[in-house]
């Protein structure tokens, strides 16, 4: 079964609209290829597009130094721990398939 599709809708200025076409077409993208693939490195937390993201927190100032530095360091830890133990996201998948299975209550 799919899982049910929703659309993510925002403005802005029709100059940066028609910048971002433009753009996209040099690239040879779709805004469907392009916003996809911005949440699956977001979401993914790719280490060079979680980069951009901490620049992006600092700019904006939407965290304090102190909290960018934590979520820095618990990215790095998590990726350091991925490594130790050699999990891809099959892997870490299968393993909590597995613990669903042995405890349906958690």
């Amino acid at each position: 079964m799919s899982e049910k599709q929703k659309k993510v809708i925002f403005s802005i200025p029709e100059n940066d609209k028609v910048k971002f076409k433009v753009q996209l077409q040099y690239d040879s993208l779709t805004q469907g290829q392009f916003f996809k693939g911005v949440m699956e490195a977001y979401l993914g937390k790719e280490e060079h597009f979680m980069n951009f993201i901490n620049e992006l927190k600092k700019k904006l100032s939407t965290q304090s130094v102190p909290q960018r530095k934590k979520a820095q360091q618990g990215l790095k830890a998590g990726r350091s721990t991925a490594n130790k133990f050699a999990l891809d996201d099959n892997e870490l998948e299968n393993i909590f398939d597995i613990l669903e299975q042995e405890h349906p209550d958690l």
